[in-house]
């Protein structure tokens, strides 16, 4: 057990997770602790006893003493039965509160990170780890717990009894339990990879999950239910082998154990039977050894085999640290401060930007996007148009040049000041679990029901959110599945329109719409825009007829600029783009 702990990384990771958790929780430790202690004093106090209530009854015949000695060993087992009640009342306690803080601060974690962490972890590995490696957190402290303190506490009682009584016969004991942690430290070696195996496996399964629940038109189109079924069996059962492993592994410290103990025990009932017989040994002193090397056997085992179970744990709590740990892909800088108010006009200076492992976006980028006006983004796919928004919306960091908000560099902002300016409405239109109240709600938290409505009807969703049953309380379902690709981007509008914002971001926000709800939208738009910097990104040009300016990008170049007729009076990119449009 102890070479585990003198391992750099174990006990690192141990001490860091006692150190991060024994504080907040000193109470509820302190008590348990506390018991603990009191169930190992009154575990040797019972085999203690035993000679005691031997000598009197068997040898001297105190029949005065029975009384007494009944109180006693009442008091003992009433006092062990208390103290055993409050640990596992606090452990439990204690133990439920570390999963949630765990789980508060994985989570709080994840929202930090920006989004390249999210392209470059997969939601079943978060999931699991959300998960999984909280509840790896308060087993390892648990058996820390148990084993420093119960166990190990409750074996050195005992053996104080067994060397107190006998001094001898404590030696056979002494030879056998070197050889019971050798044959353990042999299976442990096996543990720890198989454990670690394990915990992918169980992402495996959440992630097949995963992609059935949100690819389920794909997988019936498909007919891919064959194939799903198959990587599914395969995880499942990859986990469970696994499990079967470290169960076998486990269970093979029981032989181990029965077996050396069986012959501890049998040599010294051999010695103590003669020590009595033809020694001259008091019963008493050998009854109380018996009965102290028959208690010790129990945490003995479980202290053999604590190790094993701790190699288990260690693996989730290197995880959840490892999660913990990671840097921040985009963060704040410690002096940031909140943009000022202005009239809202985005400039780009000199921005030079590539995604990770990916050829450059743009290379000494210049663009003004005029405040107050509106603004659309046109260009072959992979131009920059939403690499654009992404950057206004500091999604990301230009790895050079400044993005400005009237004049302030947003990357010596606080992020909230930047988000709280801006509304945004994507082509991959989500919606959360709950009403349609509620997701419209959620672009202005404190609006009222009345401003909800409003916001609806400006972006033609109100007609068809009235006629649903229970109209604005319907449920969307997940990520709105009950509802139609219209009606979900329309849903998205209407948050966007109820946010208010100064800036306004339209990433081909008119995608799902049929022509007649596009052509109410337009004019929804129109009031929409009235003195607000909007930036809209369409594909189909139809939709930015409107725009003051129009910016036509090419390979992260702006390669056009101006209004509506001035480029297609020009024949360059943009007279190309609207014609292929226009072709049958």
């Amino acid at each position: 057990m102890f070479r585990f702990f003198r391992s750099t990384e174990n006990q690192r990771l141990i001490a860091r997770l006692v150190r991060e958790s024994f504080h907040q929780h000193r109470f509820g430790y302190g008590a348990a602790i506390a018991s603990m202690l009191v169930v190992a004093l009154m575990t040797g106090a019972s085999a203690w006893i035993l000679k005691v209530i031997t000598d009197e009854f068997v040898v001297f015949k105190r029949m005065d003493k029975v009384n007494l000695i009944a109180l006693g060993v009442a008091g003992i087992f009433v006092l062990k039965g208390f103290a055993t009640f409050i640990q596992a009342y606090f452990m439990s306690r204690v133990g439920n509160a570390i999963i949630a803080d765990r789980q508060r601060k994985i989570y709080d974690r994840i929202l930090a990170q920006g989004i390249e962490f999210y392209h470059s972890t997969s939601s079943s590995d978060l999931i699991t780890r959300m998960t999984n490696n909280a509840q790896a957190a308060r087993s390892v402290l648990d058996l820390v717990v148990t084993s420093y303190v119960r166990d190990l506490v409750t074996m050195i009682v005992l053996v104080g009894v067994m060397v107190w009584q006998q001094p001898a016969l404590s030696l056979i004991c002494f030879v056998i339990g070197p050889i019971a942690i050798y044959g353990v430290n042999h299976i442990l070696k096996r543990v720890r990879k198989i454990a670690q195996q394990e915990f992918l496996s169980v992402g495996q399964i959440v992630q097949v999950m995963q992609e059935t629940a949100m690819g389920v038109r794909v997988v019936k189109s498909f007919g891919l239910e064959g194939a799903m079924r198959k990587r599914m069996y395969k995880a499942v059962s990859d986990v469970e082998n696994r499990a079967n492993n470290i169960a076998t592994l486990e269970a093979a410290t029981s032989p181990v154990m029965e077996t050396l103990a069986g012959l501890a025990i049998a040599g010294s009932v051999m010695v103590s039977g003669l020590l009595v017989l033809q020694g001259g040994q008091m019963p008493g002193n050998i009854m109380a050894f018996i009965a102290a090397l028959l208690l010790a056997y129990e945490p003995a085992k479980r202290l053999a085999r604590v190790r094993i179970s701790l190699e288990s744990g260690i693996v989730g709590v290197r995880m959840m640290f490892e999660l913990a740990d990671r840097p921040l892909t985009l963060a704040e800088k410690p002096d940031a401060k909140p943009l000022q108010a202005g009239p809202g006009e985005i400039h780009f200076d000199n921005v030079s930007f590539a995604y990770p492992e990916s050829p450059p976006v743009f290379e000494g980028l210049d663009l003004t996007l005029a405040a107050g006006k509106m603004t659309a983004l046109v260009g072959p796919s992979g131009s920059g148009k939403s690499t654009i928004l992404n950057l206004i919306m500091r999604m990301y960091d230009p790895q050079s040049g400044r993005v400005m908000f009237d004049g302030q560099n947003i990357a010596d902002a606080t992020l909230i000041s930047v988000r709280e300016k801006i509304a945004y409405v994507s082509q991959d239109t989500f919606l959360f679990a709950g009403t349609v109240m509620h997701n419209i709600r959620l672009g202005r938290q404190d609006a009222t029901d009345d401003e909800v409505i409003a916001a609806a009807k400006s972006a033609n969703a109100h007609e068809f959110i009235s006629a649903m049953a229970k109209g604005y309380e319907t449920d969307v379902g997940e990520n709105g599945g009950l509802l139609s690709g219209g009606q979900r981007q329309r849903i998205s509008i209407a948050r966007a329109m109820l946010r208010n914002a100064e800036i306004l971001l339209l990433d081909e926000a008119t995608s799902a719409l049929d022509a007649e709800s596009e052509a109410l939208f337009r004019e929804a738009l129109q009031q929409l825009t009235v003195g607000r910097t909007t930036i809209v990104i369409a594909h189909r040009l139809s939709t930015v007829h409107q725009a003051d300016t129009i910016v036509v990008l090419e390979a992260g170049k702006v390669v056009e600029s101006g209004a509506h007729r001035t480029l297609l009076s020009q024949g360059g990119l943009y007279q190309k783009l609207y014609e292929y449009q226009l072709m049958p």
